[in-house]
C-alpha cells in the first residue's frame, strides 16, 4: 500500500472532570495521534491510547513515543507492507508495547480503506449499523445526578467503578436512579484470593458482570471465581492476544471478553481473538479508554463485528469532552450509536482543534 510520511502527535485533551479508577486519577488526558500519509494525499488516523503514568499498563505516552520514533516506524520502513493485516507480523520483532503498536496499526487501516474508497466497517466485515452503548462512572463522578443524566439518553449498560468492600452499597444505590438497565462493576485487577469468598457473596446481586477482579496475569483464580458464581466473570487485561484468549476459554476463566485495540496490539489480534471467540460462542464486548473521536470511531467500528453482542464502553463524546478534535462527535441515541459509514473510519478530524491541543509532534518519511 502507498504510504509516504508517518506524523506522530502527543496531545493534550482536558477532561470536563476528572475520572478516578482504584488505580489512578485523569485530569488531562495525555494521548498519541498517529497520522498516516500517503502520495495522493489521503491521511489515516491512528490513536495510541497508553495513559501519561503507568497505572494501567506499563506503556505511557513517552515509551510508546519514543517506541514509535526509533524502532516501530524504522522497521516498518523496512518492510514492503502490502495490507495492514501484515502490521502484526512485521512488529513481531519487537517485544510488547501493544498500545503503541495499535496506535500505527489503526492508522494504517484507516488509511487502507480511504485508498480502497470503502468504510472501515466494510473492510473489517462489520454486520452492525449501530451498536449499544454502555456508560463508565467513576469514583468522583455524582452517582445520583450521573446515573440520572445517563439514564435519560437510554444507555444499555452501567459500568461502576468501586472500592473494595463497598461495592453492595455503590450498586444498591445505583439501582435507585437507574431501575434495570444492567450494572457492572470494574475490579481492575485489586482483588486477591482473600477475597474469594467476598466476590461469591456478591452474586445475589444479579450483576451483568464483574470485571477483572484478579491481577491481569491471572487465569486460575478468575477459572476458581466463575465456577461458583452465576455472575459473568469478564476478562480485560489478561487478554492481550488471541492465545490468551484461547487459554480463557479452554480453562473456563472467563464468561466473556472485552476487547481494547490498544490492549491487543490493533485489528488483525483483535480479528483473530473475535474469529476464535466466536467458533466458541463466547460473546465480546468493546471497552473504552477516554479515547478522542479518533481513537473512539475505532471502536464503534470493531464493536460492528458480529460477536461484540454485549454493550461497549462507547460513550458519546460530549461524556469527556467540550470539544472533541472531531467535527461531528458521536452522540448516543435510545443507548447506540451510529457506525460510521464514510470511507476510513468516517469522522472528520478539525484539524485547528487538533493543532491547538498538540504539544510535540515528529514526522518519519517513509522511503522503502
Amino acid at each position: 500500500m502507498d504510504l509516504k510520511e508517518v506524523v506522530v502527535r502527543q496531545v493534550a485533551m482536558k477532561l470536563k472532570k476528572p475520572f478516578q479508577t482504584v488505580n489512578g486519577l485523569v485530569v488531562v488526558r495525555d494521548t498519541l495521534i498517529i497520522e498516516a500519509y500517503d502520495h495522493n494525499g489521503n491521511v489515516g488516523y491512528g490513536e495510541c491510547v497508553a495513559f501519561a503514568d503507568p497505572f494501567y499498563t506499563p506503556e505511557t505516552t513517552t515509551t510508546a513515543w519514543d517506541m514509535l520514533k526509533y524502532f516501530l516506524l524504522p522497521v516498518l520502513n523496512k518492510s514492503k507492507l502490502q495490507h495492514p493485516s501484515e502490521v502484526h507480523e512485521i512488529f513481531k520483532s519487537v517485544q510488547g508495547h501493544q498500545m503503541a503498536k495499535s496506535g500505527i496499526e489503526t492508522a494504517l487501516w484507516d488509511l487502507y480503506a480511504k485508498q480502497q474508497k470503502e468504510s472501515l466497517k466494510e473492510i473489517i466485515g462489520g454486520k452492525y449499523d449501530e451498536v449499544e452503548s454502555g456508560v463508565v462512572l467513576s469514583l468522583t463522578d455524582d452517582l445520583e445526578k450521573q446515573a440520572k443524566e445517563f439514564s435519560k439518553k437510554g444507555y444499555k449498560r452501567f459500568k461502576l467503578k468501586v472500592q473494595k468492600g463497598k461495592e453492595r452499597e455503590t450498586i444498591e444505590k445505583a439501582r435507585q436512579y437507574i431501575g434495570d438497565v444492567p450494572i457492572m462493576f470494574d475490579g481492575n485487577g485489586t482483588y486477591g484470593p482473600e477475597d474469594m469468598l467476598h466476590l461469591k457473596n456478591l452474586d445475589d446481586l444479579n450483576l451483568h458482570m464483574i470485571e477483572q477482579p484478579f491481577r491481569q496475569d491471572d487465569f486460575y483464580y478468575h477459572h476458581q471465581l466463575q465456577k461458583e458464581m452465576n455472575t459473568y466473570i469478564c476478562l480485560d487485561e489478561t487478554v492481550k492476544s488471541e492465545h490468551d484468549a484461547f487459554q480463557a476459554i479452554e480453562l473456563n476463566s472467563a464468561d466473556c471478553i472485552n476487547v481494547k485495540l490498544g490492549r491487543v496490539g490493533g485489528y488483525q489480534v483483535a480479528l483473530d481473538i473475535h474469529n476464535f471467540a466466536k467458533v466458541a460462542n463466547m460473546p465480546l464486548w468493546c471497552g473504552g479508554m477516554l479515547e478522542t473521536g479518533i481513537g473512539r470511531a475505532h471502536n464503534v467500528i470493531l464493536a460492528s463485528l458480529e460477536q461484540f453482542q454485549l454493550p461497549g464502553d462507547l460513550s458519546e463524546s460530549e461524556r469527556y469532552w467540550e470539544e472533541d478534535i472531531i467535527d461531528q462527535p458521536f452522540k448516543v441515541k435510545n443507548g447506540k450509536v451510529k457506525v460510521p459509514t464514510k470511507p476510513g473510519i468516517g469522522v472528520k478530524v478539525n484539524e485547528k482543534r487538533l493543532d491547538e491541543r498538540t504539544v510535540r509532534q515528529f514526522e518519519f518519511a517513509m522511503t522503502s
